[in-house]
């Protein structure tokens, strides 16, 4: 079987719970369909870059899998027919990855830079390019 990662934007008016069951559905059909979920991670609530649907939030959702091709295109193909997912991708992978996602680690990461005035730490610089 192959390896994919799918990530999943949900409308920003449901709820977190309404989130985790739309992620554990579409676990499920890969499961019935021979594949495993390996991972699952919620990153929240994000601003979109542009609106979606007349959305300016969403719900992201990202999931490993181990599962063949079919699996996959049934998750999508319910996905496409679900009106509160607003867009998803999956890609081919060679490995699952060790540990958090890069987004999860961004933001464990911000809450230690808040303590600093400058995230670079303590330099101010004037207009004129003068220390």
């Amino acid at each position: 079987m192959a390896l994919y990662e799918t990530v999943f934007i949900a409308r920003q008016d449901i709820s977190a719970k309404q989130v985790e069951d739309y992620a554990a559905a579409f676990g499920k059909i890969v499961n019935d369909n021979g594949g495993k979920v390996k991972n699952t991670e919620s990153w929240g609530l994000r601003t979109l870059a542009y609106k979606i649907k007349k959305n300016r939030k969403g719900h992201y959702t990202l999931m490993h899998l181990d599962a063949p091709h079919a699996a996959v295109a049934e998750m999508e193909r319910n996905m496409g027919l679900n009106e509160d997912i607003l867009r998803f991708m999956t890609v081919s992978i060679d490995k699952l990855p060790e540990g958090p996602s890069a987004i999860l680690k961004q933001s464990d990461g911000d809450d230690n830079d808040r303590g600093r005035d400058d995230a670079r730490g303590d330099r101010k610089f004037s207009r004129d390019g003068d220390e």
